[in-house]
């Protein structure tokens, strides 16, 4: 089912509010001329089936200045609306961002792009069929497919989806604009582009698949500025300013299990931890110390049912040991660098970018919420901090 059987439904509707006739798009665009006159905006592609919905989807996010709809992935040039729907061209329905790179990073977009889309369809998207429907990366750059890779990877490993993550990702050859009247869509015809995406399916199942993780908070996607002698960003926390207390008062500060674990090498039951599907943005500190260890930026579901990172804020915050107490087995144990707690192990099965899964126990971790951290002292850390790896 497409668009067009989908306008029949309502002809009723129509008579009422009337339909634009299609017209012919004979303008080829390797720069649309839809695109902004600012010449230093961005440029990124995407399709996502119904080129309305997936330039409205974009138009939300902060530092998006325009969005273009329009045609890509196909050898017909200059092709219009009727045949990139007949499905003979190879062209998909796809948009144009243009975007300030200086507010929001291409890893923001993409995060975008999933919470409006089903990747693994790729025949096609909700009621539309078809691979001019197809979702696509078109990618400008190799730090762009990089990107892109990476995060179909972490989304593969989320566990979201049932059906694989199968999202074509191809170099960015062309695009054409989509005649006048797809132009913001969404905005001449409010009426019909509601009607249209409510009996689409899309987003009732954007619904279910994001839950609560639908929202994003796109400051957790801007640009990490530089740091030099001149600006007034705070310098990384010193190692040295955290100091273990003593036995005696540790037995006092600390629950059973938080003694345990960070002073007798214990393991607390997976699923039953305070961390483990913890998905708030925020700093993971040494429930000892108080130094900084992980950040929710690394953090990802492992579904071992212990709180899971890919790598620890610096090398230098965490040491490294054999450990063979399990069956003989060697393991290593990672460490806090100044307290010296037991905190859990590294194993090599985690996910890109590092390959690595830092399996922590949450008893010896304290979670300081990213709106609390500059209170507590962890300022300098905000900027770098987002929500988990879904």
């Amino acid at each position: 089912m497409n668009r067009q059987i989908l306008y029949s439904a309502v002809v009723v509707i129509a008579v009422f509010i009337g339909f634009n006739a299609i017209a012919t798009n004979d303008t080829a665009s390797a720069k649309s001329q839809y695109a902004p006159a600012d010449s230093s905006l961005a440029v990124a592609t995407f399709a996502g089936g119904c080129f309305w919905c997936v330039e409205a989807g974009f138009e939300k996010i902060p530092g998006v200045v325009e969005t273009v709809s329009g045609y890509s992935g196909g050898t017909e040039k200059n092709p219009n609306y009727k045949q990139v729907a007949s499905g003979a061209t190879g062209h998909t329905e796809a948009v144009q961002v243009y975007y300030d790179a200086s507010i929001i990073t291409y890893e923001g977009l993409l995060q975008g792009l999933w919470r409006m889309i089903d990747p693994t369809d790729v025949n096609g998207q909700f009621v539309d069929r078809g691979k001019q429907y197809r979702p696509a990366i078109f990618y400008h750059s190799p730090e762009e497919k990089r990107a892109a890779e990476a995060s179909i990877e972490a989304l593969q490993n989320s566990g979201r989806y049932e059906k694989p993550v199968a999202i074509e990702v191809t170099q960015f050859k062309s695009f054409y604009d989509a005649e006048e009247y797809h132009q913001d869509y969404y905005k001449k015809n409010p009426v019909r582009y509601k009607f249209y995406t409510f009996n689409s399916g899309r987003y009732q199942f954007i619904d279910e698949i994001w839950g609560e993780d639908r929202e994003i908070d796109y400051a957790d996607y801007r640009p990490k500025k530089d740091v030099d002698s001149n600006t007034n960003e705070a310098a990384p926390i010193e190692l040295q300013t955290f100091q273990k207390p003593s036995d005696e008062e540790l037995r006092k500060q600390l629950t059973s299990i938080q003694y345990k674990v960070t002073q007798e090498d214990a393991t607390e039951r997976a699923f039953d931890n305070e961390y483990w599907d913890e998905k708030r943005a925020g700093i993971y500190v040494d429930v000892v110390s108080g130094e900084p260890l992980f950040l929710s930026t690394d953090k990802y579901k492992s579904r071992t049912g212990w709180p899971s990172f890919v790598r620890p804020i610096s090398p230098e915050v965490v040491v490294e040991k054999e450990d063979r107490s399990w069956y003989g087995a060697l393991r290593i144990e990672i460490r806090s660098a100044i307290a010296d707690s037991h905190t859990g192990h590294v194993f090599n099965d985690g996910p890109n970018p590092t390959g690595l899964r830092y399996c922590m126990n949450s008893a010896a971790l304290k979670f300081i919420p990213k709106e609390e951290m500059v209170e507590a002292g962890y300022g300098q850390y905000v900027d770098k901090v987002r929500k988990p790896i879904s």
